[in-house]
């Protein structure tokens, strides 16, 4: 009898723990309250960011890789101008596009911030992936900021570096 309890016990721990969980943070819900109609004939000035992010770092050799959990921050800097993001594009090492986060534009009150985390068990990415991000922006309104913070902690070791992004053309 007490071999039989262990023994369903193991199982219900075993199928407790192995629940279906996403292994990135795109939550719907988020993207869809922030939706923004934005028209053809508006003022707004278009631009365009890079920011590098690592899903996946390199530990004692090449052959050896350190998972990390990444955290995606988008900022408004402007105190008194909504902006709008109109693609958020993540890319693996090899430049291959792995998701998209929205399809239609969000928006981002003054001095907001929103996140796209990306988990520890997410390592699509690899060791160079990176992110594009297009925005619209009123004239003469700051840019966006974009940072990546990568961390991992493992037994009583903890790791975390930052990332900024820059704008391109």
């Amino acid at each position: 009898m007490k071999k039989t309890i262990v023994f369903i016990s193991c199982i219900v721990l075993t199928f407790a723990c192995n629940e279906t969980k996403e292994i990135s943070s795109i939550n719907p819900v988020n993207w869809s309250n922030r939706t923004a109609n934005i028209s053809t004939n508006d003022s707004l000035v278009l631009g365009k960011s890079y920011l590098s992010i690592y899903s996946q770092i390199y530990s004692i050799s090449e052959h050896k890789t350190h998972n990390l959990t990444a955290m995606v921050s988008l900022r408004n800097t402007s105190e008194l101008d909504t902006i709008y993001i109109v693609r958020a594009e993540y890319y693996d090492t090899n430049g291959k596009s792995v998701r998209k986060y929205f399809n239609q534009p969000i928006y981002l009150l003054p001095m907001e911030t929103t996140e796209i985390i990306i988990d520890e068990t997410d390592i699509t990415g690899g060791t160079g992936s990176n992110f594009i991000f297009e925005w619209k922006t009123p004239k003469n309104c700051s840019e966006p900021l974009f940072e990546g913070i990568m961390n991992s902690t493992m037994g009583q070791q903890g790791l975390s570096f930052t990332t900024q992004g820059i704008r391109i053309k």
